[in-house]
């Protein structure tokens, strides 16, 4: 299967990339079956595994958590997402540093896993300044904890600058064509599939929104 780069991160991914989201009480509550799928897939050449904290409020997460156990783990790439509500409490969601950077304990304790390739903010959050949101970003991938970040379902005109920026324009429009990933949300023998045509940010260097022109770049990487 020929692998394409996720933005200018350097990182190769698989066209298809394996969607999570019906792993668990939302899809398949059988964790067995749905780790064979994920085994599966793997076995076919797909290397790129995308899930979320709030699908099925953590348990596709602990689903992919025993695929990826007898997997070899660095040559998987990871991606996951936080902003979902996730309990009682009123901060267990959003896109505050407060959240983000404990979520990230808690998605990396229920995956088994050290570090995620591809962490991706779910939802914009109207609430919390941007600049709050990307540092925390940044110091997780200092921290070792994430590769990269991104956004998921933000629309284009969302994927700007921070206000601490020197102009407000969004450069977007000059970052070159990925090439679409076709993301599919398995769950026992339904398989529901779309293609898209990638329209969000990753960036391992959380200075700019998106990073267009650093070394990290921008990876247009659309997830649900």
């Amino acid at each position: 299967m020929k692998l394409h780069a996720l933005g200018r991160t350097g990182i190769k991914v698989s066209p298809l990339c394996l969607g999570a989201m019906m792993f668990g009480e939302w899809g398949n509550p059988d964790h067995d079956d749905s780790v064979r799928i994920i085994h599966r897939a793997v076995d076919a050449g797909i290397n790129f595994i995308d899930t979320a904290d709030v699908y099925s409020q953590g348990e596709s997460e602990v689903i992919v958590g025993k695929a990826l156990a007898s997997l070899d783990r660095s040559k998987i790439v990871l991606a996951t997402k936080v902003h979902g509500n996730m309990g009682d409490d009123p901060n267990s969601q959003g896109n505050s540093r407060r959240w983000i950077i404990a979520e990230c304990e808690n998605s990396l304790r229920r995956l088994g896993t050290d570090y995620i390739d591809l962490y991706q903010i779910h939802r914009p959050d109207e609430s919390t300044d941007i600049d709050e949101t990307l540092g925390a970003l940044s110091d997780l991938v200092h921290a070792g904890k994430i590769r990269v970040f991104g956004s998921s379902t933000f629309r284009p005109s969302r994927s700007s600058k921070p206000s601490g920026s020197p102009n407000g324009e969004d450069e977007s429009a000059s970052e070159p064509s990925s090439p679409p990933i076709r993301f599919s949300c398995a769950a026992s023998s339904a398989t529901s599939s779309r293609w898209s045509r990638p329209t969000g940010w990753a960036s391992s260097r959380g200075v700019r929104w998106p990073a267009v022109g650093s070394p990290a770049g921008s990876a247009r990487a659309r997830t649900t």
